[in-house]
């Protein structure tokens, strides 16, 4: 089974100095989204492109699956 970490996200929005406040206030994300995000939840591939839009960067600078045994 595939598992979806998010910690890439976490690493680029930090060396970029963008919060999830920002991304909830100046850019719209939803906090639920953001709940989503912090618990290695799904979100849509509409998120995933907007979040690269904003990050500058691809879905592999977002996102990466770990294997679980």
């Amino acid at each position: 089974m595939l598992l979806l970490n998010y910690q890439p996200l976490w690493d680029i929005m930090q060396k970029q100095g963008i919060t999830t406040y920002t991304l909830i206030n100046k850019y719209n994300i939803n906090p639920h989204t953001i709940n989503n995000l912090k618990h290695n939840k799904s979100i849509t591939m509409y998120t995933l492109e907007k979040l690269c839009s904003i990050l500058d960067c691809t879905p592999n600078d977002i996102i990466k699956f770990e294997q679980q045994e």
